[in-house]
């Protein structure tokens, strides 16, 4: 196990495209941390410069107490599990899961040991004798996960791994991962597009979006504090629901008037009302998470919606709406909803809302 210590990376290809800009964060040791970002966010390429794969434009990078920028990948003690399983067909499983300590010259004992023990973790002990394309592609995935656990490295680093399942078996290889770590304690760097993926598994995630890191938390904590909209909308499934307009005045209260006689009560709190009051007469940006949006009577305050879709599925459903121009989704319990066509009044939980400004995206709680 090893801490691994990013400073200022940098990725510049030739051409002058930036793939990753000012990476600078810790992986503590034996903690798991997850990369997430959108496709062509720098995420796999960050990964690839851990593992050697990439060269470092500039910037440090140390595995333990050793600066790596330039040690050959072999020689960083690290493994790697990649999206794609890349098996040895005409091998057995429990000649896959070997093969790296036989090139490394280890005994054959010492093999046999470590391949048993791997094996018997991701109870692969019934497939040993089988080739790749006898098994289904969990098994394949196991498998891939197994040679990598045979090594003992220092770094486990995993590229998209599970993106090639079916959502069943995602589900369930992403909670044999999980209790590998707790099992092994090893330093993991796991790569995701999946936000899913990176709210279950990381103990912390780092958010990237064009090379840059957005933000870096807990997963709860970037859920209920994010950064920027980026974050605020890449992170939960649904998305968090946006509105925009003015914020004006009404008395001592502020409200964001949404489009013509269309407004919705704001009571930042204590900490955030001054900064909300600055925007008076300009243009603000207002986030709410669709459980924090509720059905409602007709009162003041409550915002008049028109139900676009109702998608139920299963212990929850979701209603699309249309307000004054914005489109809202509303999380329900699956009992007594409206129809399609109806119009509905929403209440919220102001304690919820997120502020953000519309130009920089930054949210005002800082």
């Amino acid at each position: 196990m090893a801490k691994v210590t990013l400073d200022r990376l940098r990725k510049v290809y030739p051409n002058g495209y930036v793939g990753v800009d000012d990476a600078t964060f810790d992986i503590g040791d034996g903690e798991l941390l997850v990369l997430v970002g959108p496709s062509g966010c720098g995420k796999s390429t960050l990964l690839r410069m851990i593992a050697g794969l990439e060269t470092i434009t500039s910037g440090e990078l140390r595995i333990g107490d050793r600066i790596v920028n330039d040690v050959a990948p072999k020689d960083r003690d690290i493994a790697m599990v990649f999206q794609s399983y890349a098996l040895y067909p005409h091998m057995t499983v429990a000649e896959n899961l070997g093969f790296g300590l036989k090139l490394r010259g280890a005994p054959k004992d010492e093999i046999n040991r470590r391949v048993n023990e791997s094996a018997q973790m991701l109870e692969l002990e019934s497939l040993l004798d089988r080739k790749p394309a006898a098994l289904s592609g969990g098994q394949r995935q196991r498998v891939a996960l197994g040679r990598a656990l045979v090594r003992q490295p220092q770094v486990f680093l995993l590229d998209e791994p599970l993106s090639n399942l079916d959502a069943k078996l995602r589900a369930s290889t992403r909670v044999e991962i999980a209790r590998l770590h707790r099992k092994l304690g090893t330093t993991m760097i796991y790569v995701t597009h999946d936000q899913v993926e990176a709210m279950t598994l990381g103990q912390r995630i780092v958010v990237l979006d064009k090379g840059r890191i957005q933000q870096i938390d807990t997963p709860m904590a970037l859920y209920n504090r994010p950064a920027n909209l980026f974050v605020a909308t890449f992170l939960g499934s649904p998305k968090m629901n946006l509105l925009w307009g003015e914020v004006v005045e009404r008395g001592d209260d502020l409200a964001l008037r949404i489009a013509e006689n269309v407004e919705l009560p704001l009571h930042p709190e204590p900490g955030l009302r001054e900064r909300v009051r600055g925007y008076v007469g300009k243009q603000l940006t207002v986030g709410l998470r669709p459980e924090d949006l509720t059905l409602a009577a007709p009162g003041p305050g409550h915002l008049q919606a028109k139900v676009e879709t109702v998608e139920p599925v299963g212990n929850e459903a979701f209603l699309n709406l249309g307000c004054g121009g914005c489109e809202l989704i509303l999380r329900l319990p699956p009992r007594s909803l409206p129809a399609a066509g109806d119009i509905v009044h929403l209440g919220h939980h102001p304690e919820h809302m997120h502020y953000f400004d519309p130009e920089s995206g930054r949210s005002l709680r800082g």
